[in-house]
């Protein structure tokens, strides 16, 4: 699929089909410099999503034809485009659920238009953010087979190329890069999540346990990511001592 322009206006969908919803996010949204396109199912979403470049993506949790958390599924088969998820349902399972397929975050549909702008803008400067400059003195972090190449935003596992979601990859990368060291969960939301805003305390717990299955770690004698119990989390070399 191809990258959104960033000159151009930032193109969100939404996957909504409350229609009066889709028309006030567009209303208040447009304005501030976003092309918003909505639909209304969740076979169309899924396949929307997907056809074109989007700088983000609003998707529904209770949609008709196909729920969002298998309309998730489907994107993130495709896409690493970020998901911004909407939700009657404020239940912490049904986050940490759209988490661990690869929603970037999660916002209940009592939200205020403040707060869809700042989440929105979060999720879409982790996507496009420039590369800090020690990244272009090093493109490529290389830990046992796992190649992370940071200026295409691509990871790869022997000859098998992950499909990470930007804060995947975000986390990922800042393990690599201090290899050998512990990163708190801490450090990893102010580096990986970029947010001014509160998140809930299991987000990078969320977030670790999905890249430990795309890495193939077994949590419990992991070969890449472990666990320091009150500390946080440090990428080994499995190659290594």
């Amino acid at each position: 699929m191809s990258t959104p322009s960033d000159n151009a206006a930032q193109r969100i969908l939404v996957i909504d089909d409350d229609r009066k919803l889709c028309r006030l996010i567009r209303d208040y949204l447009e304005p501030m410099g976003y092309a918003v396109e909505a639909v209304h199912t969740g076979p169309e979403g899924a396949e929307r999503a997907v056809a074109t470049a989007w700088h983000a993506v609003l998707l529904d949790l209770m949609l008709p034809g196909m729920d969002g958390f298998e309309v998730l599924k489907r994107i993130r088969a495709r896409s690493d485009v970020p998901v911004l998820m909407l939700t009657a349902r404020g239940d912490e399972a049904d986050r940490i659920v759209g988490l661990e397929i690869g929603a970037d975050d999660y916002l209940p549909k009592t939200f205020s238009t403040r707060e869809l702008l700042a989440r929105l803008r979060a999720v879409t400067r982790r996507g496009t953010r420039s590369k800090p400059a020690e990244a272009a003195e090093q493109d490529e972090l290389v830990v046992g087979g796992l190649r992370v190449r940071i200026a295409s935003r691509t990871a790869v596992l022997g000859d098998q190329a992950l499909v990470l979601t930007p804060v995947e990859f975000d986390l990922l990368a800042s393990l690599a890069k201090s290899k050998g060291r512990v990163r708190s969960r801490e450090q990893l939301l102010d580096e990986c999540r970029d947010r001014n805003y509160d998140v809930f305390d299991r987000s990078i717990d969320v977030h670790i346990s999905a890249l430990r299955k795309k890495l193939g770690d077994d949590p419990k004698t992991p070969r890449f990511i472990r666990t320091l119990r009150a500390a946080g989390y440090m990428m080994v070399d499995p190659d290594g001592e």
